[in-house]
């Protein structure tokens, strides 16, 4: 963390420990507010008990219901209502202070809350010791927050908040040193300077100092230096990664777009009239050979990309897949029964059906597909990568570039990958659950944070659920505090652990402008 972070850390810290009412944390969208809220999390005391809202757009009622529900609080059928609720909460902070533990509430995007539902959650901090509050409370929010505060008819709770704190971005000096720091925990030694300071002051200008954009930036930036097959990151790389990231294209590459989508458009319809006679049925019967002699000079057309493809294809799953494994170096799983037996690999194999392309994206696994001619024969490819709305594919030739217009009417859905994982994983993990691959995960995540030890080992605690909730929250999945699949497909990829479609799809596809259709 940098210094303003680990100073809003010791804000909240110190906000949670004088046994205050509320405390306030705001910043920008990026900024870091998650983070700090993560460490929080780790640092308060065994004795506490958190209730973490990550979705304030709820109703009074259904707040307090959401509140109960994260403490563990049983709420009867006749309880389900406004006054029920807060009884309810009311005797939970008693019992809990009489057992000599806290409880701490914390509600992110919190700009987000109705003026009603604030004052409610006002009314719960009435209860208090001579010392200390019962239930203290921590908003988390963009700068909006402040201004709702500051409406005349939540001056009450306004006065209550004994600590607050406003994230800045980064400023040029910070945005280098987070950017060296990031490199470093990555394993990249301090002698190889990826990126030059003029370099990263470019990069401060483009992000303003947010992190997640200067994460996001950099990445792409990385990718595209890989794949120039460069040491180093240049001004021209810089740039295509701002018009991608930041969504600032030249208006000579909008020229350049809108030329490539009709050409792509062209060489398609090209594709699917060379497919018509590859697709016939074998009733089709054949006309009669004539002698025009307008027609001796013409030679037979070549075979077109996707009858090559479906001339090559694998006969079996199985032969795809241990291709597929040994593509990506993944030996152990690449047998004779591939997928059948992962004990001893430290790799799990999932069969899974998606409703289209963007369902393959979601699990970001290079995968083995069946695909079906209209002779309902059937062949197996392996899907390398996924860009400029093509699909890189391992076949028994080799490799091959086709759009996926051409291969959607071919595949059903069905898609089989390898990933790291657990191997007593066999269902969804949730608190309670007793289980090795709970130890698994926890330290997984404990890898993540860079902390010395996991938060629990076999037994899924409330702790861990709370740091699988934000994590969760970040990446854009459901804040369920469920390990499934796509929570630990996610964790993989956050430790580069797997390879992933998006990784490989710059080195093996090409820039984005790369010709669609494989005419080689």
């Amino acid at each position: 963390m940098s210094d303003k972070h680990r100073e809003a850390l010791g804000h909240l810290l110190y906000g949670v420990g004088v046994g205050g009412g509320f405390v306030l944390l705001t910043g920008e969208v990026g900024t870091g507010k998650t983070t700090i809220c993560r460490c929080l999390l780790e640092q308060l005391p065994d004795h506490t008990d958190v209730a973490f809202i990550l979705n304030p757009l709820q109703n009074a009622r259904e707040l307090l219901e959401s509140v109960s529900e994260e403490l563990g609080v049983d709420i009867t059928a006749d309880q389900r209502n406004l006054r029920g609720l807060s009884n309810t909460l009311y005797k939970f902070l008693l019992d809990n202070h009489a057992r000599g533990r806290n409880t701490v509430l914390i509600i992110d995007e919190a700009q987000n809350l109705d003026t009603k539902v604030l004052e409610i959650i006002r009314l719960l901090t009435n209860l208090e010791t001579n010392t200390k509050k019962l239930l203290q409370i921590i908003f988390i929010g963009q700068p909006e927050l402040q201004d709702l505060l500051e409406k005349p008819e939540l001056r009450q709770l306004a006065q209550r908040i004994t600590a607050r704190f406003h994230i800045d971005p980064l400023n040029e000096e910070e945005t280098q040193a987070y950017i060296r720091h990031r490199l470093q925990v990555a394993g990249l030694p301090a002698s190889q300077p990826l990126f030059s300071t003029a370099i990263m002051r470019r990069i401060h200008r483009h992000c303003g100092g947010i992190p997640r954009l200067i994460n996001v930036f950099c990445d792409r930036v990385l990718l595209g230096t890989y794949a120039e097959n460069k040491t180093q990151v240049d001004r021209r790389t810089l740039a295509r990664a701002a018009e991608e990231v930041l969504g600032k294209p030249k208006r000579g590459q909008r020229v350049y777009w809108v030329a490539a989508s009709l050409l792509g458009a062209i060489l398609l319809s090209g594709v699917g009239w060379q497919l018509a006679p590859a697709l016939t049925t074998a009733d089709t019967p054949k006309a009669a050979p004539t002698q025009d002699k307008t027609t001796q000079g013409i030679t037979e057309a070549p075979p077109s990309p996707l009858d090559r493809l479906l001339k090559s294809t694998f006969r079996t799953e199985a032969q795809a897949l241990s291709a597929l494994f040994n593509h990506l170096q993944l030996p152990q799983l690449s047998g004779p029964a591939p997928c059948k037996d992962t004990a001893g690999t430290g790799m799990n194999c999932s069969r899974v059906n998606v409703d289209n392309w963007n369902g393959l994206l979601r699990y970001n696994r290079p995968a083995v597909l069946p695909l079906q001619n209209d002779n309902g024969e059937t062949g197996y490819v392996a899907v390398l990568g996924l860009g400029g709305g093509s699909a890189l594919l391992l076949h028994r030739s080799g490799t091959q570039q086709l759009p996926l217009i051409a291969l959607s009417p071919l595949w059903n859905g069905a898609l089989t990958f390898a990933w790291s994982g657990p191997e007593s994983y066999e269902k969804p993990l949730a608190q309670g659950d007793t289980n090795p691959a709970v130890s698994w995960v926890a330290k997984r995540f404990a890898e993540l944070d860079g902390q010395a030890s996991p938060l629990t080992n076999e037994f899924f605690n409330s702790a861990l659920t709370r740091r699988v909730k934000l994590f969760q929250n970040d990446q854009g999945l459901e804040s369920d505090g469920i390990v499934g699949l796509q929570t630990l497909l996610k964790l993989n990829e956050a430790l580069g652990l797997d390879n992933t479609l998006s990784q490989q799809v710059s080195q093996l596809m090409g820039p984005p402008n790369a010709q669609l259709v494989d005419e080689t």
